[in-house]
């Protein structure tokens, strides 16, 4: 009861002041003084019933007008995918026209993606491409994993994976594969087929086009480019894939056949499952001479340190500093390691000695293996591991390159 008496209170008063505006101008109510005739009683009532319709009908006019305007804010919500907040404030500025309001978005949101240029974007996803031959894979960032799951930011590093094949190696790195920054294809044009992003534009064009839809800072960071040799294949596997061509870790490498491809299903196969060997163990080089004399000597220097501390003599020293660095090979060189789906199997034939007690042997490998079925001696040619974000806190205070395991 209360509510209705306080909902009543606002009606008598814009009751009052129609009766008010209708007087012809004289401030007062003619019909509201002592010795009102029946005639006017009548009209009071013609009045008030006249004066509800006008209020229930501006009431109804309100109600459909809001009607209208949020199914234009849904609509431009599901065009562009910006906040609604944005899309509600565009449409305001531009009178509630829909493609106005559009144009305005697209400019608002690019200022603002320029602003959120320098925030730190380590989320993201890795995308790849394939063709005969050759590997692509690029990573793009964004600031959280909501955006990274998002339809159009997917789409987008896919769209770029495709155009990181067309990157030539033009700077004499390691043959077959190399790193390359976002500035090889920053002006490259290409045509997006999205129902929400289409048309021809440049790649630095779509990435703040769809920094400014997501709200969040979006970068096309690093990328990779894998080419097979003459006899061989690349095989790929990536990790935490929400859909084919994407996910967090990667794992590449080219398998070389000495005397041609006889058994392309094989090679394909073990690549892949070696490829998921990669990611699995974290290789950082591919055989033992390549090491870098600097990891090699700061493991020695390490694990001398931890040998001395054992008080046993200089001989006995030495003889444990080279033990653990076998075991240092074992765990950073790809071709030391063991296979991780069947420890019994290692990657590559290798001879181990065993002093003075043991002949030497050979244990059953994984490469042996795919040679004697294809007929023809297999060998890794390139490889390298990458994973969405991994150095860019560490680059921010250093300015130094990412890591990436990889052959050198």
């Amino acid at each position: 009861m209360a509510y209705l008496r306080n909902a009543k209170r606002p009606l008598e008063i814009l009751l009052h002041n129609t009766r008010l505006s209708s007087c012809g101008g004289h401030g007062f109510s003619t019909w509201a003084t002592k010795g009102t005739s029946f005639a006017h009683s009548s009209d009071t009532k013609v009045s008030k019933t006249a004066y509800f319709c006008w209020v229930s009908r501006r009431l109804s006019s309100q109600a459909s007008s809001s009607a209208e305007q949020i199914s234009l804010i849904k609509q431009l919500r599901e065009r562009t995918s910006a906040p609604i907040k944005d899309v509600k404030a565009s449409l305001v500025d531009c009178n509630w026209d829909i493609e106005a309001a559009q144009k305005d978005l697209r400019k608002r949101g690019k200022v603002l993606a320029m602003k959120k240029s320098s925030r730190t974007a380590s989320e993201g996803v890795l995308a790849l491409a394939q063709n005969e031959g050759k590997a692509a894979i690029v990573e793009l960032n964004c600031e959280t994993d909501f955006v990274a799951r998002n339809e159009i930011f997917e789409y987008l590093a896919l769209a770029l994976a495709k155009q990181a094949l067309l990157v030539e190696n033009s700077s004499q790195q390691v043959p077959g594969v190399f790193s390359f920054g976002p500035e090889c294809l920053e002006d490259l044009k290409f045509n997006l087929e999205h129902p929400k992003i289409s048309g021809e534009t440049t790649v630095q064009n779509a990435v703040t086009e769809v920094a400014a839809m997501m709200g969040e800072n979006v970068k096309l960071r690093r990328g990779f480019v894998m080419s097979s040799f003459p006899n061989g294949v690349v095989s790929a596997y990536l990790h935490r894939s929400p859909q084919p061509g994407l996910g967090r870790i990667a794992g590449i490498l080219s398998l070389e056949v000495e005397s041609g491809i006889s058994q392309l299903n094989a090679l394909q196969k073990v690549g892949s499952e070696l490829a998921m060997h990669i990611v699995a163990t974290k290789p950082l080089f591919l055989a033992k001479e390549f090491v870098t004399s600097d990891a090699l000597n700061n493991e020695r220097e390490i694990l001398r340190s931890q040998a001395e501390s054992t008080g046993k003599s200089q001989m006995a020293i030495e003889k444990m500093v080279e033990g653990r660095l076998r075991k240092y090979f074992e765990e950073v060189v790809l071709m030391e390691q063991k296979y991780f789906l069947n420890d019994s199997l290692s990657i590559k034939l290798c001879l181990i000695s065993s002093w003075d007690w043991e002949l030497q042997r050979a244990k059953e490998t994984i490469l042996d293996n795919l040679s004697k079925e294809v007929g023809s001696t297999v060998k890794i040619g390139n490889f390298f591991r990458m994973e969405v974000g991994e150095g860019i806190q560490r680059l921010e205070a250093s300015s130094t390159e990412e890591p990436v395991a990889q052959a050198v």
